[in-house]
């Protein structure tokens, strides 16, 4: 078993709520942690982890070769810690041209897959990019999406290949032998303190009630904001107005139109029902 707990996610389904939670309660200090320094490691896609330990210049290669070290680079990631890692992942579980997973089983101890309404992450993913809602709507509803993968620009994060929402979700939750626990945004807002408890408990760690209570409050969505107003998000994206933005549960249904509402039920009907965002007599959950 490996080291490395991937905290996995199609983009804006929670993931940097949870790094936040995680590093107040690692702390347990007596102020809110800076939404700047938050533990657990750097975004899996990162640049520098893999031009450190690869012996290569990452920007010497393409995507596809880039895709072939990365398993070996989290294997010695892993290897080289002493205690577990907790490392953001947007990528869906995919595989490289030799059929091996880029996310390296060997490096994996376990996987919390956060996942969230696709009405709701259509409309923060068109804030965080300052993109129109119908052109992210399209792009939840792509076989083939990817992220940061423009050849003609030298990023400071890898490609990542996020596929369709749903082929996103399938790709880790159906991955066999792995270590998983799925989780649901909207459990994370509505019945906090036993979703955020479970998350606790499955990582490995000691779990404290009161720990977990004030974790949370230094957590509040609310907290997040203030913050931003104060000092900048650096992983905001340079054209958003702001990266913590409502973190409401069912925002969508002020913003979708009937049409999209329909082309990403459509497209997504099965795994929504799976996992409670859709009846079976097809009512919208959330």
């Amino acid at each position: 078993m490996g080291r490395i707990y991937w905290l996995a996610s199609y983009p804006k389904s929670g993931n940097t709520w949870l790094r936040v939670f995680l590093s107040n309660y690692w702390r347990n200090g007596d102020q809110p942690a800076s939404i700047n320094d938050l533990d657990g490691g750097p975004i899996a896609s990162a640049r520098g982890i893999f031009d450190e330990l690869a012996g290569l210049e990452a920007s010497d290669l393409t995507p596809d070769e880039i895709d072939r070290y990365r398993p070996r680079v989290y294997e010695q990631l892993s290897d080289n810690s002493k205690e577990d890692l907790f490392l953001k992942v947007h990528d869906a579980f995919t595989r490289n041209a030799e059929d091996e997973p880029i996310l390296s089983k060997a490096a994996t101890a376990g996987v919390i897959y956060l996942i969230r309404n696709p009405l709701d992450v259509a409309v923060s993913f068109a804030h965080h990019w300052n993109q129109p809602v119908a052109r992210m709507v399209d792009a939840l509803c792509q076989d083939d999406y990817a992220i940061v993968a423009n050849p003609k620009r030298l990023h400071n994060q890898f490609r990542q290949r996020l596929l369709s929402w749903s082929h996103h979700v399938c790709s880790w939750v159906d991955e066999p032998d792995l270590n998983l626990l799925v989780i649901r945004y909207e459990d994370m807002n509505l019945d906090a303190e036993a979703t955020f408890t479970k998350i606790v408990n499955f990582a490995g760690l000691e779990v404290d009630r009161s720990r977990v209570h004030k974790a949370l409050e230094f957590s509040r969505f609310e907290r997040l904001q203030a913050q931003e107003s104060k000092e900048e998000f650096c992983e905001k994206m340079p054209l958003a107005q702001s990266f913590f933005r409502k973190g409401m549960v069912g925002s969508w249904r002020e913003i979708l139109t009937e049409e999209q509402v329909e082309q990403l039920v459509i497209t997504h009907n099965e795994v929504m029902q799976r996992f409670g965002y859709l009846s079976k007599t097809g009512d919208l959950i959330y």
